[in-house]
């Protein structure tokens, strides 16, 4: 008995990481094959397709896919580090700040790879952290709340919009609770560099009732079965996928600028087999590999290789200075100051609490 409560305990005291581990055999059927370790923030079913193509090029290699927090993912890599173990081979995360933080502290390796070169400058910092998607903040709306009118399409127009539907959308305008949501809070940050006045949006949207999500898929559910009119600064691909499968989402890209964020693909200065995480990362930025993001897990590709409409080369050809990628550099790690981002989160709360 004492030993089957202990295995509990253990259980129990198990990372949650450790228990969503997903392992993919090498298709070869070696069972000495070379083991491709991956720590990713991307849900695992998304994920299949890209391991899928990797494998069909690399049967020799199998794949340990471990999903978790983007949180987690930095901090796995920087406690096993520092006591002197191996950790993951790729890091893939959409924490853009902490992967960034992972590079600029000596915890990721540089790696030199057939696209790099070619990649663009500001999705590329040192050869060692890669942007690997092109992901716009949007707006979503239900269509049929708007049949008689166009919906939103800037900033503007949405403050517009809201006040003068007045008691009608209150309760029906969601957004990220940017204390619990880290795309959320690096949107807010960016849109607070962008938009001198975007007190002005946060203002209405409070007086107009606005629910906080920490999740892309809470705020599109209801914005999909009318429970919701608008849902400001939603992750672009989460919205494309609900879109395609619900024809009452619609997206607009805010005409007055959008965002523009990226998850970011890294090999860990503590690999366990580098050489496995740099052919990973090269099959990432390859034609194919993005090809596969942008057709079949409807993720926007970054590689100016890539055409068709779900790329970075055709938004950017289409929309040119609207877009406002959020750079690969350490000026992401402003977002990490404490003290600031406190600030921040405490004048979004006051701001939104105005009448």
């Amino acid at each position: 008995m004492r030993l089957v409560l202990a295995f509990l305990m253990l259980l129990a005291m198990m990372p949650r990481a450790f228990a969503e581990a997903t392992l993919f055999p090498a298709r070869g059927g070696k069972a000495d094959a070379a083991v491709l370790v991956v720590y990713s923030s991307l849900d695992e079913p998304l994920a299949r397709p890209m391991i899928a193509g990797f494998q069909a090029a690399n049967p020799d290699v199998a794949v340990r896919y471990e999903e978790m927090l983007t949180g987690e993912v930095h901090d796995r890599i920087v406690h096993e580090t520092d006591a002197g173990k191996k950790t993951a081979d790729f890091a893939f995360s959409s924490a853009m700040d902490l992967q960034v933080k992972l590079s600029n502290d000596g915890y990721a390796q540089r790696s030199d790879l057939p696209m790099s070169e070619h990649w663009p400058q500001w999705a590329n910092w040192r050869n060692t952290a890669y942007a690997l998607t092109f992901e716009p903040a949007v707006f979503v709306y239900h269509k049929p709340s708007f049949k008689d009118r166009k919906p939103p399409a800037s900033r503007a127009e949405f403050v517009e919009y809201l006040k003068s539907e007045g008691e009608a959308v209150y309760g029906r305008i969601g957004t990220y609770d940017i204390e619990r949501s880290g795309v959320g809070f690096l949107f807010m940050a960016r849109d607070q560099e962008q938009f001198g006045d975007i007190w002005t949006v946060i203002r209405a949207m409070g007086a107009a009732g606005v629910k906080l999500y920490s999740t892309s898929s809470a705020i599109l559910e209801r914005v999909a079965d009318g429970r919701f009119v608008l849902g400001y600064n939603i992750l672009g691909s989460y919205a494309a996928d609900w879109a395609s499968r619900n024809p009452n989402v619609g997206i607009v890209l805010p005409k007055d600028y959008t965002v523009v964020m990226s998850r970011i693909g890294l090999v860990p200065q503590a690999a366990a087999s580098p050489e496995l995480g740099r052919r990973y990362l090269a099959f990432f930025m390859s034609k194919q590999g993005q090809e596969i993001l942008s057709r079949e897990l409807q993720i926007a590709a970054v590689s100016p290789e890539v055409s068709g409409s779900n790329t970075a080369r055709t938004m950017r050809a289409l929309l040119g200075a609207q877009l406002k990628p959020v750079p690969v550099s350490p000026g992401l790690m402003v977002y990490l100051d404490q003290v600031k981002r406190a600030r921040l989160i405490a004048r979004w709360n006051d701001v939104l609490r105005m009448q």
